[in-house]
């Protein structure tokens, strides 16, 4: 535990990553323990050999985990190994030998424009405090596709009404300028307005409980599942499907990758390439549905 200890500190104040992703590494190594000592009782991280990953490979899997989730924990436990023999802890790195399980060709789940149309623009939301908040939310996520730890992270002065522009800091601390529009903002005055009116002292988020408290993971996802379950159904309903939708709808209207890429805070342009394959994907089935020969 304490050489967990240790690479997790070398993570969050070496590396500059953010208390998300070191609390997704912790889960994932923790995670990797317990089955150790669960097949092993007690062993040490020298001890582990290739076929023991290979086996807990097996034991995610068997417990429904996808290859995309299996490959992530896969790469934690890499990035451990790769630290413990910088560190001289182990001689061997008992995962060159492990080979990840292929991922499918899933493209990402995205919603139709009239889908959300039809949402944000009916009267699905009350009035109250919490009515605001939530229309406010479906619409940033919307609006400007940040991710969920993004929106959560957000603060006053990160949203500038009269620039029409939010700053939002993304992984390892990168921030990025986000333009937003004229019906955004007066969400956000709506909002703002009346979480001035709320009688409870708060913290700095700009995002808040009706207690004043900030906004915690499960909530958001709470927020925009129970709200996208009024006009669509798609199993998977969740801020990054809102992400995908506000890609794919740029794409869709005529905005260049690159300028996608930079909105979403990819670090590379292959990673927001997967969306001209989900433009395709559904170009394809108009197609196929609509002309007489195909």
């Amino acid at each position: 535990m304490l050489l967990t200890n240790s690479f997790l500190d070398y993570l969050r104040y070496e590396r500059n990553y953010s208390v998300n992703t070191v609390e997704g590494y912790r889960v994932d190594i923790l995670q990797f323990e317990e089955f150790c000592k669960k097949e092993c009782q007690e062993i040490s991280p020298e001890e582990v050999t290739a076929e023991l990953v290979r086996d807990w490979i097996v034991d995610l899997m068997d417990e429904g985990y996808s290859a995309s989730s299996v490959n992530r924990k896969l790469s934690s436990l890499r990035t451990y190994y790769k630290y413990l023999l910088r560190k001289k802890k182990v001689a061997v790195d008992p995962l060159q030998k492990v080979v990840a399980p292929k991922k499918g060709n899933q493209l990402p789940v995205f919603l139709k424009e009239k889908e959300l149309d039809l949402l944000l623009d009916g009267d699905a939301f009350d009035d109250d405090f919490e009515g605001c908040r939530d229309r406010l939310i479906l619409e940033m996520f919307y609006a400007t596709g940040m991710r969920r730890a993004e929106l959560m992270g957000l603060k006053d002065e990160d949203v500038d009404l009269s620039a029409l522009m939010i700053k939002v800091t993304g992984k390892r601390n990168k921030q990025r300028l986000i333009p937003f529009g004229g019906r955004l903002r007066e969400l956000i005055k709506e909002y703002v307005d009346k979480r001035a009116g709320l009688e409870t002292d708060r913290v700095e988020a700009f995002f808040i409980r009706k207690s004043g408290k900030s906004l915690y993971p499960t909530l958001v996802n709470q927020i925009v599942k129970r709200n996208l379950s009024k006009v669509v159904t798609v199993k998977k309903k969740s801020p990054h499907v809102l992400r995908h939708t506000f890609a794919t709808a740029m794409l869709n209207h005529g905005a260049e990758l690159a300028s996608i890429k930079e909105l979403l805070g990819h670090e590379s342009l292959a990673t927001t390439e997967i969306y001209t394959h989900t433009t395709f994907d559904e170009l394809k089935k108009v197609y196929n549905q609509a002309h007489p020969r195909a």
